[in-house]
C-alpha cells in the first residue's frame, strides 16, 4: 500500500482530449466580461467534475492491482502521477476564476453606485452640446435683443477639476519649502568695535579733563604743570530673550519646523539688540544706545539753499572738530533715497560729484540704510571709537520639556537668549541731528 501517496486526482490525457477548447487560452488572456468569465468557470466545473470521476476510477484500479500483485505497474504510476498534478493545476484555475467573479461583481455593484449618484445630482450631470447651447444665457440675451448682428456661444466640456468632472483624480502638489515673513537686514553691530567679556560689567577708565599747560621755557625755569582727570565708568551685561511653545507632534510630523524656529528666535534676538543698540534709552534693564548718548548735531554755518547732503557734510565736520574723524552715517532708507534723487540745476543726478559708485557712500563715507532708523534723524561720526559691544553669551537656542505642565502636554518650551553689553567711550564722537524741513 506504499504507493498510495501517489494517488491521482486528474488525467492528463482525459483532459487534454475531453476539456473544452479554449480553457487555458481565455485564462491567460484574463477576461473581464463576468458573462465570459462565468462560462469559463462553468465549463472548467463541469470537467473537475468530470475527471473527479476518472480519478476515483483509477484509485480503486491502484487499489485492486496492489491487492492482487503487491505493486503497480509503471503505465498506472504515470498515469496516476498525471492526475495529480492535472488536478491541481485545474483546481487552481476553478479558485481564480471564482475570485475574479467575485472581484467583477464587485466593480459593477461600484460603478452602478457612482452612475446612480450622478444621475441624482441633477444640475451637475454633464450635458450634450445641443443642451448647452439651448440654455445659455447668451443665446436667450440674444434673441430677447431681437437677434441683431451676430452671438458667439462658448461650450465648456472639457475635463475640469468641477464636481462630477476628473476632480476626484486631481491631487495637490505640497511644497516642503515654509515661507516666512521677510527679515530686517541688521547693519548697526557691524559698524562697532568688536569685544568680549567674562563678566557681568563692564568697568574702564575715561578721561574728564585734559588740562595741557605743555609750553617753551627757558633754562632754570620752572616748568608748567597739566592737570588730567579720569572718571570710572561701567556698562553693564544686559540679557535679551524671549522662548516658544511648541507641540511635540508639530516637530515630529514638519521636520522643518526646528530649524525655522530656531531662525526665527535667533532673529528676534539680533532684531531687538539692533534697536536697542541704536535707540535704547539705559532705563531699567534696557542698554543706553549710540542716539541716546551722541552729541547734538549744531550747524557750523548757515549754506544758502540748505540741503540733507549739506547738513551731513556739516554733522561730519563736527565729528571732525572734536578729533573724530567720521567713518560712517546711518540713515533711514527714505532719507537715502531723496539723497540719491537729488539734482542740479540741469536736472541731472549728482552721482558724479559726491557720490561714489563702489557702494552707497556720500561725501567719501560708507552709508548704512536701515529701518531702524527714525525717518528726518541721522546719525553719523567715528562709531568705532565712539563705542564697543561686548558679547557676555553667544546666542543660545535651548530646548525642553521641563516647564511648567509640558511634560503631561507634550508641549516643548523653546528658549532663545543672549547677553551683552555696550560702552559708549566718546560720545563726541556721534553726532546725532534732524533733517528738518529741508529739501533732499
Amino acid at each position: 500500500m506504499k504507493n498510495r501517496n501517489h494517488m491521482p486526482r486528474v488525467s492528463t490525457a482525459a483532459l487534454i482530449g475531453a476539456r473544452p477548447a479554449g480553457i487555458v487560452g481565455t485564462l491567460r488572456n484574463d477576461a473581464s466580461d463576468p458573462a465570459e468569465v462565468e462560462k469559463l468557470l462553468q465549463k472548467v466545473t463541469d470537467e473537475l467534475t468530470r475527471l473527479n470521476d476518472d480519478v476515483k476510477k483509477t484509485a480503486e484500479q491502484a487499489i485492486k492491482q496492489s491487492a492482487d500483485a503487491g505493486e503497480l505497474t509503471e503505465d498506472l504510476k504515470a498515469k496516476a502521477d498525471e492526475l495529480l498534478i492535472n488536478q491541481t493545476k485545474l483546481t487552481e484555475a476553478q479558485s481564480n476564476l471564482s475570485e475574479k467573479m467575485e472581484a467583477l461583481e464587485t466593480r459593477n455593484h461600484d460603478l452602478e453606485q457612482q452612475v446612480a449618484a450622478r444621475r441624482e445630482t441633477g444640475p451637475e450631470k454633464r450635458k450634450t452640446v445641443g443642451q448647452a447651447i439651448a440654455e445659455s444665457d447668451d443665446l436667450k440675451d440674444y434673441v430677447l435683443g431681437g437677434c441683431a448682428g451676430s452671438v458667439r456661444i462658448k461650450v465648456q466640456q472639457a475635463i475640469t477639476s468641477a464636481d462630477g468632472s476628473a476632480g476626484d483624480i486631481i491631487w495637490s502638489d505640497r511644497e516642503t519649502e515654509i515661507v516666512g515673513i521677510p527679515r530686517r537686514r541688521l547693519k548697526i553691530r557691524n559698524l562697532l568695535t568688536p569685544g568680549s567679556t567674562d563678566s557681568n560689567l563692564i568697568e574702564y577708565a575715561k578721561m574728564i579733563t585734559r588740562d595741557n599747560q605743555a609750553g617753551m621755557v627757558s633754562e632754570g625755569v620752572q616748568k608748567p604743570e597739566s592737570n588730567y582727570v579720569w572718571d570710572q565708568a561701567s556698562a553693564a551685561v544686559r540679557t535679551i530673550a524671549h522662548f516658544v511653545h511648541v507641540s511635540r507632534q508639530a516637530f515630529d510630523d514638519a521636520k522643518q519646523l526646528q530649524t525655522e524656529i530656531d531662525g526665527e528666535l535667533r532673529y528676534g534676538l539680533d532684531f531687538k539688540e539692533e534697536e536697542q543698540l541704536l535707540t535704547g534709552d539705559g532705563l531699567g534693564q534696557n542698554i543706553s544706545g549710540l542716539i541716546t548718548e551722541a552729541t547734538a548735531y549744531v550747524s557750523a554755518f548757515a549754506v544758502t539753499g540748505e540741503t540733507m547732503i549739506d547738513q551731513l557734510r556739516k554733522g561730519l565736520l563736527q565729528a571732525t572738530l572734536a578729533e573724530y574723524p567720521a567713518d560712517g552715517i546711518v540713515l533711514h532708507p527714505t532719507d537715502w533715497a531723496r539723497i540719491e534723487l537729488t539734482k542740479d540745476t540741469t536736472l541731472q543726478y549728482l552721482f558724479a560729484t559726491i557720490i561714489q559708485m563702489a557702494g552707497p557712500q556720500l561725501w567719501g563715507r560708507p552709508v548704512v540704510d536701515t529701518q531702524s532708523m527714525t525717518v528726518d534723524k541721522f546719525l553719523c561720526g567715528a562709531f568705532r571709537p565712539a563705542a564697543t559691544i561686548y558679547d557676555r553669551m553667544g546666542t543660545e537656542v535651548l530646548i525642553s520639556s521641563e516647564d511648567r505642565d509640558n511634560f503631561i502636554k507634550n508641549m516643548y518650551t523653546i528658549r532663545g537668549e543672549k547677553r551683552l553689553a555696550m560702552a559708549i567711550k566718546r560720545p563726541a564722537a556721534l553726532i546725532y541731528g534732524d533733517f528738518g524741513n529741508v529739501s533732499g
